[in-house]
């Protein structure tokens, strides 16, 4: 039977208005208007754990709380506060860029000895420590602040005696009060995996060292030590006990490395936690809820986007992704491709995903591509002054919401769909807000942690994946 004229007629206006609705949907989205926020008061329930899961081979569910590092600061307004987290965010892609172009030449001078005759470039800087955690070191547990970084690999906190220890909330550990403190043997394969590592010909015991691009550095015992969390206990974790610590952040004691390298938690403990990871990041702007971090099957999320994940062969300890384009307000970005973004034999360029970056860097051709198509999209707001390194601002006084352009990231397999609050943001208490991306003259790109904030950012090593599930905070 020949198709209605009239019915084919009417299937071709829906068509038309249907794509032409959803086109216009995602074009443009609202931004609420609310200024910097107050740092949250903090609040911690310890208690002792129940059950001792130290030798547990199959996977194991744990969850803890995040809060953001300017909760561990009083006595200063929301502008002090930011103005701080932009001079330790740009210490930090300083050290992550410095790190990636040393990799090769690192790896090539890796040596070992009585002392000390190379550093380790990590990709903490000072004070850069952005989320931390808290935790109990020891036996019996004594509670600390960790900073959490997915760009560093060692774990180390400060230990008395103290030649040099910076200002910390917590009294520093003691490892002599610890029965399951424990030095590791100078010639142990645990103490041959260290970059910079030496041996303390009296006692016998590894020594390890970690510096940091702007001159700090942490120096001690390398060492194994029971951590619990909550209600889990996880022992014969290697960690170094630094008497020797110098700048790095004030506040927390130490610091939890969540990188891909031999050293790291997830790489300890992957038998555990079946090798999996998540945590979601609350809208600093919007709540002083805590974050949350997963660890076990359980941090996998249903609704998760997945992208493959890449290996540099000249380092390991960054989460590296296929970044392939960018659109804004519906369209793709002109001049931007995956060749930008890509990463090379030698270790050079790529995309990473790291929790102690604040903005995201580009590399300059493509931000500046970016950047100039959000412009052409948001022509309606009010211009203003540049802001530290954002160039791009507008003042939204006395509005409480605005129509702002969308804008996706498109990764191999996963289209991760911003909201407005993760790339417009409030950078004093007048009204400013301001593009949060910024360019880098650098081959490496930085995914930060305000544009993954509300996502639960899936790290899936058994399956060398990453995955962003939005609305992931719930």
């Amino acid at each position: 039977m020949a198709p209605n004229p009239r019915n084919s007629l009417l299937l071709l206006l829906f068509t038309f208005v249907f794509f032409t609705l959803s086109s216009a949907s995602s074009e443009t989205q609202i931004l609420s208007v609310n200024s910097l926020p107050h740092p949250p008061t903090l609040s911690w329930t310890e208690s002792e754990p129940q059950v001792f899961q130290s030798d547990l081979k199959s996977s194991l569910p744990m969850s803890l709380q995040l809060h953001h590092v300017d909760a561990l600061s009083f006595n200063k307004t929301p502008d002090q506060l930011f103005n701080l987290r932009l001079q330790r965010d740009a210490l930090r892609t300083k050290a992550l860029i410095s790190m990636a172009a040393r990799a090769g030449a690192r790896n090539a001078t890796r040596r070992r000895g009585s002392g000390f005759s190379s550093s380790v470039i990590s990709g903490l800087s000072q004070g850069s420590g952005e989320y931390f955690t808290r935790l109990g070191v020891g036996t019996p547990a004594r509670y600390v602040y960790m900073v959490l970084d997915t760009g560093s690999d060692i774990i180390w906190l400060q230990c008395s005696p103290c030649k040099r220890c910076y200002s910390q909330t917590d009294p520093v550990f003691n490892p002599s009060k610890s029965r399951s403190f424990a030095g590791v043997p100078c010639g142990s394969p645990l103490c041959h995996r260290l970059d910079a590592s030496g041996c303390n010909q009296k006692k016998k015991v590894c020594m390890y060292q970690v510096s940091y691009g702007d001159g700090s550095f942490t120096v001690g015992e390398f060492a194994t030590e029971t951590l619990t969390f909550r209600r889990t206990r996880v022992a014969r974790v290697a960690l170094g006990c630094g008497h020797d610590n110098q700048g790095l952040f004030v506040g927390a004691a130490g610091l939890l490395g969540l990188g891909r390298g031999r050293l790291s938690f997830p790489a300890q403990t992957g038998r555990r936690f079946n090798q999996k990871f998540s945590y979601c990041l609350v809208d600093r702007s919007a709540s002083s809820r805590p974050s949350a971090i997963l660890f076990g099957d359980s941090a996998v999320s249903r609704t998760a986007r997945f992208t493959p994940l890449l290996r540099n062969p000249k380092l390991d300890t960054f989460y590296y992704v296929e970044l392939l384009g960018m659109s804004v307000g519906g369209g793709l970005v002109r001049g931007v491709s995956a060749s930008l973004f890509r990463l090379d034999l030698a270790g050079n360029g790529g995309v990473i995903i790291d929790s102690g970056t604040s903005v995201t860097r580009l590399t300059q051709p493509a931000y500046i591509a970016l950047r100039d198509a959000f412009r052409a999209g948001a022509s309606n707001l009010k211009p203003a002054p540049e802001f530290s390194l954002f160039d791009t601002c507008y003042d939204l006084s006395g509005k409480t919401e605005v129509k702002v352009p969308t804008v996706v990231l498109h990764f191999r397999g996963a289209d991760v769909s911003l909201p407005a609050t993760n790339y417009l943001i409030p950078v004093d208490t007048s009204g400013t807000f301001c593009f949060a991306f910024a360019g880098t003259a650098g081959g490496l790109s930085i995914i930060g942690n305000i544009q993954q904030q509300g996502f639960r950012v899936v790290f899936d090593l058994a399956s060398s994946r990453v995955g962003f599930a939005p609305r992931g905070c719930a």
